[in-house]
């Protein structure tokens, strides 16, 4: 069976307090804190991008479970935000790393489920006997307009899932996607922050795509929620996917260990991958994992995975990397100005 040979998520050390933000607009952070249920939101430091973001998540990957680098035949990272228009991420990761030159690599968007894309890639590359190691990554640096709504939530931070057969700790047991042309959230090239549909992105985008693919999958299975140890919804915020968790049958208890936004905000592309690494945290050998993207544009990728004995075994180091819990510990926190120089809001002549 295909499944992750291994994982690992990086997240940037600042924090922005949603209260914060909310001081300098004049608005009532508090009650957005509480609407959006997201207290603060991580903020890259001034010489970190999705490139480095995504080296930094790879080398943890790595750092659990050491595999031949010129075992790795493809790289893919998903992002909305590449630092270049014009030249690859995902080249400049494998040379980190080491996997240059002989493999296959490329940028993916899909809005926030370019990271998924990237998984369901690397499945298909393993399953073929194409490649023997696949590295997915979902990562971004988000951006949203001064006093815009996504200001709240936007963030950055990542994760890399090497993609193998080789006595994965987590099987693939199955894949589906859910994809319409929705124009709810987009960003034309050349634009510096992103347009969306305020209200509309909820009940004709996300809510419908997460639940078709989600209700695709567990059909496809014959299985039931109750069946499922955890699962994990992409988060814009905590609001949503908690209400959809609840829509299709899940519990609180079952979404809460990969729902890392409260205190992370949204990650864009590494929204759900940062999720399942979290959940891969604590998870047991036996557990069973269901998970679904949402992409604006629009699509949902659905996933059954099942956790292995090998999470456990000599062959993977859970703690030679950081957990999610441990990445989000001890956040550095900014006033505006300086979350503002941060993410480049501030434009010298």
């Amino acid at each position: 069976m295909v499944g992750i040979i291994t994982y690992g998520a990086y997240i940037p050390r600042y924090r922005v307090k949603t209260e914060e933000i909310a001081r300098v607009w004049g608005a009532n952070g508090a009650e957005i804190a509480a609407g959006l249920g997201v207290k603060e939101k991580s903020v890259p430091d001034l010489d970190e991008d999705t490139i480095t973001m995504s080296v930094e998540a790879a080398r943890y990957a790595l750092a659990r479970r050491d595999i031949p680098r010129d075992a790795i035949g493809a790289i893919y990272v998903g992002s909305e935000s590449h630092p270049y228009a014009v030249k690859p991420s995902s080249a400049t990761v494998g040379e980190a790393i080491g996997a240059t030159p002989v493999m296959t690599a490329a940028d993916y968007e899909f809005a926030c489920k370019a990271g998924t894309a990237a998984i369901q890639t690397c499945m298909g590359l393993v399953k073929s006997g194409m490649v023997k190691y696949g590295c997915a990554i979902g990562a971004d640096t988000a951006q949203g307009a001064p006093g815009d709504a996504l200001e709240y939530t936007a963030s950055a931070g990542g994760a890399a899932l090497f993609i193998g057969n080789d006595n994965p700790i987590a099987e693939f047991n199955h894949t589906c996607s859910f994809t319409s042309d929705t124009p709810d959230f987009w960003r034309r090239e050349g634009q510096e922050y992103p347009s969306h549909g305020g209200r509309f992105s909820g009940d004709p985008a996300y809510f419908k795509h997460i639940q078709g693919a989600a209700r695709l999958m567990l059909e496809q299975m014959g299985t039931a929620p109750s069946d499922y140890d955890y699962a994990i919804f992409h988060q814009p915020n905590a609001k949503f996917p908690r209400k959809v968790a609840a829509m299709l049958g899940f519990t609180s208890a079952q979404i809460t260990p990969g729902l890392a936004v409260p205190r992370l905000g949204n990650t864009y592309s590494g929204a759900v991958p940062v999720g399942i690494s979290a959940t891969l945290d604590v998870a047991k050998p036996g557990d069973r994992i269901f998970v679904t993207s949402y992409g604006s544009g629009a699509g949902s990728d659905a996933f059954d995975i099942t956790v292995t004995d090998a999470i456990e075994s000599d062959v993977f180091n859970r703690s030679a990397a950081p957990t999610v819990e441990e990445l989000l510990a001890n956040g550095k926190y900014l006033d505006y100005a300086l979350y503002a120089k941060h993410k480049g809001k501030i434009v010298m002549q």
